[in-house]
């Protein structure tokens, strides 16, 4: 292989292109067009939500949504430990508490039981991230979540698309997340959305998302709390608009990306691969990811070494937020003890995975990465 093969392709349509050649024409290119109404419009529903609203990226979308909620500081939140910072971050700047729970080794994903137990009469919301292309077994959480009055904040940036047990991933929240980052399913460069059927989270994330203007014209400029420049563009909005009418085809083309993987992959000995489907989903594959066996003779450091020298670039999994410096530096989750996490944090990685592989490009990959193993 001559060059290097990049973690992540970004597919662009024709659509694309013609919708953002539109926006120019209009010279609407700020975040006041057209295309950004229609996005949050077409996404809502596709997620069969009542209202979106799109943001500057993920990160954006959880500080929003988390803040429309209201919750009073030091209210305690779970979330996963096995997960992008981003996640403890918004949790944090709202003031309020992050509890960890830790992963399931079987799913990568927040494990159910761990999460009820971490439950207590101070939890005021749960954020339920599905991970790598699986979703959490919602069923049971949502269940005990509504029982005890409990907001769930659904983090569907990596499933975008997805279906849990006949119903898609990002209907099931009180309010949910999404990212359009350039590795994500839809992409806008970098972007997010918010979605809820709850119309008082809608109307306070559309504030916050603009530095909480005041809705009075004559009184624009007297602030009605501390909102964010989060703002999505008519540009962008346009390419996501392009995105979301190919969803069919990028959902077929990342299961058959991931599948291809899976099927050269699964009876390798020394590594564990995430489920390929359980009994309410089927595997979407944001990424590929090789979880090496406890008793690997290999690091994974070496491996992901000798695959660059074959011009295979990689990532390694998350951090574990236990293990996270800043966390440390804070002197947060001192007593937190995230083993399966830990475990992902330190032994996984994952492979290129992105929507403009090519079928020999994934031969190459997997046949390189047996032969390495092997």
């Amino acid at each position: 292989m001559k060059k290097i093969i990049p973690v992540n392709i970004p597919k662009i349509f024709q659509e694309d292109k013609k919708y953002i050649n539109q926006a120019l024409k209009t010279n609407w290119i700020s975040s006041e067009g057209p295309y950004v109404k229609k996005f949050e419009y077409k996404f809502s529903k596709f997620n069969k939500k009542k209202f979106g609203v799109a943001v500057s990226n993920g990160t954006a979308a959880l500080e929003i949504a988390i803040k429309s909620l209201g919750l009073k500081k030091n209210s305690e939140v779970l979330i996963p430990s096995f997960s992008i910072i981003s996640t403890t971050n918004a949790v944090l700047k709202n003031n309020l508490k992050p509890v960890l729970v830790d992963a399931d080794l079987d799913t990568w994903n927040m494990n159910v039981e761990k999460t009820i137990n971490k439950i207590t009469s101070k939890t005021k919301a749960i954020i339920i991230t599905h991970i790598y292309g699986l979703p959490v077994n919602l069923k049971k959480i949502i269940k005990v979540a509504k029982n005890k009055k409990i907001i769930i904040i659904e983090d569907a940036a990596e499933v975008i698309g997805l279906k849990y047990n006949n119903k898609i991933c990002g209907s099931f929240g009180d309010i949910s997340t999404f990212s359009f980052y350039a590795n994500k399913h839809i992409t806008t460069g970098e972007g997010g959305m918010i979605c809820t059927n709850i119309k008082k989270y809608y109307e306070k994330c559309k504030s916050l998302r603009n530095l909480s203007f005041s809705k009075s014209y004559f009184n624009r400029f007297n602030h009605d709390d501390i909102g964010w420049n989060y703002r999505l563009s008519n540009l962008q909005a346009a390419l996501g608009c392009g995105q979301l009418e190919n969803i069919n085809w990028i959902l077929k083309r990342k299961r058959e990306i991931g599948n291809l993987y899976y099927k050269k992959l699964k009876d390798n000995k020394k590594i564990l691969l995430q489920k390929n489907k359980t009994s309410y989903a089927k595997n979407i594959y944001w990424v590929f990811g090789i979880l090496l066996k406890k008793n690997s003779s290999f690091n994974r450091e070496t491996i992901m070494k000798k695959l660059y020298k074959y011009k295979i670039e990689t990532r390694p999994f998350f951090l574990s937020m236990n293990k996270q410096k800043i966390f440390r530096k804070l002197k947060l989750f001192k007593k937190s003890k995230m083993p399966n996490s830990e475990y992902l944090s330190k032994n996984g990685f994952y492979i290129p995975s992105g929507l403009g592989l090519k079928n020999y490009q994934i031969n190459y990959i997997a046949n390189t990465l047996q032969k390495i193993l092997n």
